[in-house]
């Protein structure tokens, strides 16, 4: 067979994922926070774009008479609207080096700050939290370390974990690293031991529990509480009291009376200092309820309201030397309008669906939350499984049952007796309350759980059943007895 080279011209059509495209995409799957400082970042950036007050009278960027026209809102709101002659006279009259110093981003200093707008808001005053590391460096400051000590508590310190634990290194590992002795080290570690709060830099439970008991200020002298800490931490995490008391040879009552003692100390000696600030939940729209009807209404709050600069526009379309430039950014400016705007109605659009679907959890409650996959709801609104799933993830609803990510209604399904199903969010609640009501002296077994359910026509195997405890961050029946 033989071999030829040829020329041929070939019609096809393929999917290209465009930069605007990929843009559109990354918008969609971001949370709040995330596509705050996404929009900030890209006002620095592209003098294109600048923010809409909303005591200016205009309309922002975007916005029209529908809003789900948004794409063509943009168009329009991006054309001059002044006759030709008018334009020209602004062009004319304009003080281009004005305007950049007044939209200059550099932060204002005090004998310039024209008014509270160009202040800093008081949150940026307010200072820090105070971290466990600085805590303890400034007690060993201010108390009776020496400057070598010093030197060693600062590495201890910088080992210690969220709990309070030094967990990480040995002893032996930080006197290498440092150059020095070990005894040193081990010296320095237990006059550590001793500050606020006590007993930190432990490097095991049993530890963190005797020194607690052998404070100075408040020694626990009971040789009872001391054994039990000493020999039986395992027994006691078990509840296996009568084989303490057997092991001992102590009245069953002693060792309840010692073993709330131990009870009454901290565990986690850090348990007061977060590495970490709090991350609060703001929720991208709301569901509130109005008479027998649900309401679904975006939170637009600390969200720019953004708009083309037109002033930047009609100052440099003469300039032959920057005209490509401000065609670029007026394109960009306008894609990331349309992107936020698609992003926003999107979500609605999905949060409407949800809420269609899930009618009488809103009405009744979590018992009546159906099992829902990302294909309902793609259906419903007529859009892909995977535009649903970066729709839902870190994003929030705040609803007249409380707040919740909108993944949370997403939820497989267990079978009944009756041949319908159930959501396991449902039954991971239920389980929650018969665990709540049950006799503490006489806790419910998983294999028990699973029967009270079989009798209300809910059909579970008892692994499921000890997997969705241990999602809810419930012990085992013998962890949760209570013997006193």
């Amino acid at each position: 067979m033989a071999l030829h080279m040829r020329q041929e011209q070939r019609m096809s059509q393929q999917l290209v994922m465009t930069q605007q495209l990929q843009q559109a995409i990354k918008l969609l799957q971001l949370s709040r926070i995330e596509l705050q400082d996404l929009v900030h970042e890209e006002l620095l950036e592209n003098p294109m774009l600048e923010e809409s007050g909303e005591s200016d009278g205009e309309a922002p960027e975007g916005a029209g008479d529908d809003r789900g026209e948004a794409a063509d809102g943009v168009e329009m709101a991006t054309e001059p609207v002044a006759p030709a002659d008018a334009s020209d006279r602004a062009k004319d009259d304009f003080d281009w080096e004005a305007y950049l110093e007044s939209r200059s981003y550099a932060p204002a200093l005090p004998s310039m700050a024209g008014g509270s707008d160009e202040l800093p808001g008081i949150e940026a005053t307010v200072a820090g939290s105070e971290t466990l590391a600085e805590h303890l460096l400034w007690q060993a400051k201010m108390g009776d370390f020496s400057p070598v000590e010093l030197e060693i508590a600062e590495h201890l310190v910088q080992d210690v974990d969220g709990a309070g634990y030094l967990r990480t290194k040995s002893v032996a590992t930080i006197a290498r690293e440092i150059g020095t002795s070990t005894l040193r080290v081990e010296q320095v570690l237990r006059k550590l031991q001793q500050l606020d709060p006590l007993a930190v830099g432990s490097r095991t439970l049993a530890e963190a529990l005797w020194i607690q008991i052998r404070a100075p200020d408040h020694p626990i002298e009971d040789p009872l509480v001391a054994a039990l800490v000493a020999k039986h931490l395992g027994n006691l995490e078990r509840r296996a009291y009568q084989e303490i008391a057997r092991d001992l040879g102590e009245p069953l009552e002693e060792i309840y009376e010692a073993a709330k003692i131990i009870m009454s100390l901290e565990p986690r000696p850090a348990r007061g200092y977060a590495d970490e600030a709090p991350q609060y939940v703001v929720p991208d729209v709301f569901i509130q309820q109005v008479g027998d009807d649900y309401v679904v209404t975006l939170n637009d709050e600390g969200l720019p309201r953004l708009r083309v600069s037109n002033y930047y526009r009609a100052a440099m379309a003469d300039d032959p030397k920057a005209r490509e430039y401000v065609t670029e950014r007026l394109r960009s400016a306008r894609w990331l309008i349309r992107s936020i705007e698609e992003r926003q109605r999107t979500i609605l659009k999905v949060t409407k669906s949800i809420l269609k679907l899930q009618r009488e959890f809103f009405d009744k409650g979590i018992e009546y939350l159906k099992p829902m996959v990302l294909r309902d709801v793609a259906e419903d609104i007529d859009m892909h499984e995977s535009t649903v799933s970066r729709v839902t993830t870190n994003k929030y609803v705040h609803t007249p049952r409380g707040t919740f990510e909108l993944k949370y209604f997403f939820n497989a399904g267990v079978s009944r007796n009756d041949g319908s199903d159930v959501a396991s969010e449902a039954v991971r609640s239920r389980i929650k309350a018969i665990i709540a009501a049950e006799n503490p002296r006489k806790p419910l077994s998983d294999q028990k759980i699973v029967e009270i359910l079989a009798g209300e026509g809910i059909e579970i195997a008892r692994r499921t059943v000890a997997k969705y405890r241990e999602q809810l961050g419930i012990l085992s029946s013998s962890k949760r007895r209570r013997m006193f």
